[in-house]
This record gives C-alpha cells, structure tokens and sequence, in this order.
C-alpha cells in the first residue's frame, strides 16, 4: 500500500451494516473496494486508489465475488480489465437466472 487507509475517512453510508472499528485494512481489501465501488463518491475513490495504488486496485477488483452489471462493466473499461478475468463476471456467468422478471 503506498498511503495508510483509514476507513473513518470514507464516507459513512458506504459501511451502514458493518461496524468500521472491526474492518482491517489488508484482511478486509475486497470487501471495502467493493463497498467504494458499489456505493462510494468520487472522493473515496481517490482515496482507495492513493492507498493502494492502481496494480493492487486490479488485484483486489479481479477478485471481488458479485457485483451489478453496470459497476462490472465500469471497473472492466477503467482498469482495462477483461470481463472474463473478473471473479464476478465469472460467478455471474455460472450462476444464471432463466427467470428473470
């Protein structure tokens, strides 16, 4: 990581179901880039990628197990990132759903 992440510094509705005291920072790095991803503003973006720095970001994004198609495509395009490479895209893609209504 290149600068200390304090989760305090996120905005907090990001972590409204979790206590943030009980968050790692390195234990935890999937679960919070999924979180900044799906519900974070511009400036908890800046944050994550100032702490972890654009490589480990692609690490951690290929690994996050669900998110929705929109967030998918949009980390796929910002990282140069093939879909198919993505955790999520992958479980998406076994796990369809014939009924969707």
């Amino acid at each position: 990581m290149k600068s200390p992440l304090i989760i305090n510094q996120l905005s907090s509705h990001i972590f409204w179901d979790v206590d943030v005291n009980t968050l790692e920072i390195k234990k935890h790095a999937v679960f919070i880039v999924q979180r900044v991803i799906e519900y974070g503003l511009l400036k908890d973006w800046q944050l994550i990628k100032s702490s972890f720095g654009i490589e480990q970001l692609k690490k951690i994004i290929i690994q996050i197990p669900s998110l929705d198609p929109i967030s998918t495509s949009f980390v796929s395009n910002l990282f140069q990132i093939e879909k198919s490479e993505l955790t999520c895209y992958k479980n998406k893609q076994l796990n369809q759903n014939f009924w969707s209504y």
